[in-house]
């Protein structure tokens, strides 16, 4: 399993970065990314302490560990500014948590995060086949993911990806250890979002091509 979304104590996740990429290795995962939620006020420490372990983790327990963030309920206009300042701070992996349909996600984040160029845009609820078809130009990846209600969408992000051809992945948005994704499980989700078995291969094939194309 390779997984870009999951948070420690350094936002609302209960493990420690290394707590949480070891329990990671022991489930099997060949990557995690440690993306914690991040305005301008924390985006430096949280990058900086990932990077501080990334060398350890990866030698003592045998997983790739991704520097990365999580932009939230930061305002449309200044989410391209903040993916800069964080892909200049080090950061790997940059998501943006979209508009998922149980937060109060300001309206024309989804737009504007595909249009700063992030990596990921994390569950994006009820994502316009405008923006979808922008992802698809641009190369962000949509997110289909197993955390309770940003997955009530699944269905849609899959199907407007599906048909507009852009970039789906999974993630788990992992807050604890029961939160981390078996290959198995993670293909119920997709499965349960009405892909295919062919379909669900294809993304497991996103996510390792989206890992190469960021530790190339």
């Amino acid at each position: 399993m390779i997984d870009f979304h999951t948070h420690t104590f350094n936002s609302d996740g209960e493990l420690l970065i290394s707590e949480l990429a070891r329990r990671s290795s022991v489930v099997g995962y060949e990557a995690v990314a440690i993306t914690d939620h991040c305005d301008f006020s924390n985006v430096e420490e949280l990058i900086s302490s990932t990077l501080k372990v990334k060398s350890y983790i990866e030698k003592y327990y045998g997983i790739i560990l991704l520097a990365g963030v999580e932009i939230t309920h930061v305002p449309p206009e200044a989410i391209a500014d903040l993916t800069g300042a964080a892909r200049s701070l080090g950061a790997e992996i940059v998501i943006v948590h979209g508009e998922t349909i149980v937060e109060p996600v300001a309206k024309g984040t989804n737009r504007a995060a595909i249009e700063a160029g992030v990596d990921i845009l994390a569950h994006p609820g009820l994502i316009s086949r405008a923006n979808v078809m922008l992802a698809k130009e641009k190369g962000v990846a949509l997110e289909i993911t197993s955390r309770r209600g940003h997955s009530l969408t699944n269905g849609h992000v899959a199907k407007l990806a599906t048909e507009c051809g852009a970039r789906l992945i999974i993630d788990s948005d992992s807050h604890t250890v029961s939160d981390l994704l078996t290959l198995e499980a993670a293909k119920e989700v997709l499965l349960g979002a009405a892909l295919s078995e062919s379909q669900a291969e294809i993304v497991f094939n996103n996510n390792r091509e989206l890992l190469r194309e960021v530790i190339k």
